[in-house]
């Protein structure tokens, strides 16, 4: 079995952290692989952003085509997931839904915990798009700056303990998702700190990819993830193209 996870910014060091964390939880004879968006953004923080990342994500999905069993939009939001889905006929997983149903899994209530405030909006739009208002305790980030990778992960990292920890009390949380790419791997690191179990997004996508690819799943045909209409595009790459003029 083969796994993807793409990276839809173009940010090497955070496809590094993705692919370690992939690879550490992944089963024997399971090989995952990273690949990073040619062009974009160095990390995807808004809506706007989304938008534009999922449809490189979508074009780098076409190019690996027959290449792997199933692929993984390693973005917290899932930009280009359900076109993703549409459109290929091998199993697309979000990092951030996988991380939410692993989540409901482990508890009743879940609570998404990020590095900037300015996230939760959008990715209070996540969870409605995957239908799991009822399920989420909330989405709570730190309300401070950060400049680099490193301010991600160490130098607010207590402070995101604490928030964690503050937020999870007082909205009586089961669970907590660390959200968004930086903050990948981190989740073994807080299960001595968080005082609920802890889910890595793109930990849980690799579990969740080995499951579908697991249980043969097919091509949907007749529901709304059918495959659109053949349709000659202009501009775009050959590839992804080629896959828009295929007759379903």
């Amino acid at each position: 079995m083969r796994i993807l996870i793409l990276n839809p910014n173009t940010t090497e060091e955070v496809t590094s952290l993705m692919l370690d964390a992939g690879r550490a939880v992944a089963s024997p004879g399971v090989e995952v692989e990273a690949v990073t968006a040619p062009r974009g953004f160095p990390y995807i923080a808004s809506r706007s952003e989304a938008q534009i990342g999922g449809a490189v994500a979508l074009e780098m999905l076409a190019e690996t085509r027959g290449q792997f069993d199933a692929a993984i939009l390693a973005a917290f939001g899932d930009p280009g997931l359900f076109g993703a889905r549409e459109l290929f006929d091998f199993p697309v997983i979000g990092v951030s839904e996988a991380a939410m149903l692993t989540a409901c899994m482990l508890g009743g209530q879940f609570l998404i915990v990020t590095f900037a405030s300015a996230l939760c909006g959008w990715y209070r739009d996540c969870v409605a798009m995957h239908r799991l208002e009822s399920r989420c305790a909330g989405v709570v980030g730190l309300d401070r700056s950060f400049g680099s990778l490193g301010d991600v992960r160490e130098t607010n990292w207590s402070a995101l303990v604490d928030l964690a920890n503050n937020a999870i009390a007082e909205r009586d949380a089961d669970v907590a998702i660390l959200a968004g790419a930086p903050l990948t791997g981190l989740a073994t690191r807080a299960r001595d700190l968080i005082r609920v179990p802890v889910v890595d997004p793109v930990a849980a996508a690799v579990k969740q990819a080995e499951a579908l690819v697991a249980l043969r799943t097919i091509k949907a045909s007749l529901s709304s993830f059918r495959r659109p209409a053949p349709k000659a595009p202009t501009g775009l790459s050959s590839k992804l193209t080629a896959y828009w003029e295929a007759a379903p």
